[in-house]
C-alpha cells in the first residue's frame, strides 16, 4: 500500500513542490535541479537486473513534470532588465525627465491638441458648430480684406 501511495501522489507532490520553487526562486532554479537530479540518477547503482530501464523511466518521468511545471501559466516570468531598454546617457534625475517630458510635448502640441468643437445644450437651439477650418478660412480672408485697404 505504501509502495502504491508513493507511486500515486509522488509525482503530485513533486509536481507542486516544483511549482512553488519556481515562483519563489524562477526558471534557472528548476533547471538546476532538473541537471542535478538527472546527474543523481544516472550516478546510482544496484544490482536488480532491469535497474537501468529503471532509471530510464525515473528520468524520463522528471523531464514530463519539468517540462509541465515550465508550460504552467502560474510559473514565475523572469523579469525584464531596466538597464538593456534605458536609452544612453538618460538622466536618473527627475526634474531633468520632467523637462525633458515637458519639451517633447510642446514639440508635439499641435498634433496632440485636436480642434475643439463647440456646442452648448441650451434648450431653444444651439450655436453654430465651427471648426478649424472654418476659423483659419475666415482668417485668411480678413486678411485679404486687410491687405486690399492697404
Amino acid at each position: 500500500l505504501k509502495l502504491e501511495a508513493s507511486a500515486y501522489f509522488g509525482p503530485k507532490v513533486l509536481h507542486e513542490a516544483l511549482l512553488r520553487l519556481c515562483q519563489a526562486c524562477g526558471r534557472d532554479s528548476l533547471d538546476r535541479f532538473e541537471k542535478t537530479m538527472v546527474d543523481t540518477i544516472e550516478a546510482m547503482r544496484d544490482e536488480r537486473a532491469d535497474f537501468e530501464t529503471m532509471k530510464e523511466f525515473a528520468i524520463e518521468q522528471l523531464y514530463a513534470c519539468v517540462r509541465e511545471v515550465s508550460s504552467s501559466p502560474d510559473m514565475k516570468q523572469p523579469l525584464e532588465g531596466a538597464e538593456a531598454r534605458r536609452t544612453p546617457g538618460r538622466s536618473e534625475e527627475p526634474k531633468t525627465l520632467e523637462d525633458q517630458l515637458q519639451a517633447g510635448l510642446e514639440d508635439s502640441f499641435p498634433a496632440s491638441d485636436p480642434p475643439a468643437v463647440v456646442s452648448t445644450a441650451i434648450p431653444g437651439g444651439s450655436k453654430k458648430l465651427v471648426g478649424t477650418d472654418e476659423v483659419l478660412k475666415k482668417q485668411r480672408e480678413e486678411a485679404a480684406k486687410n491687405n486690399d485697404r492697404s
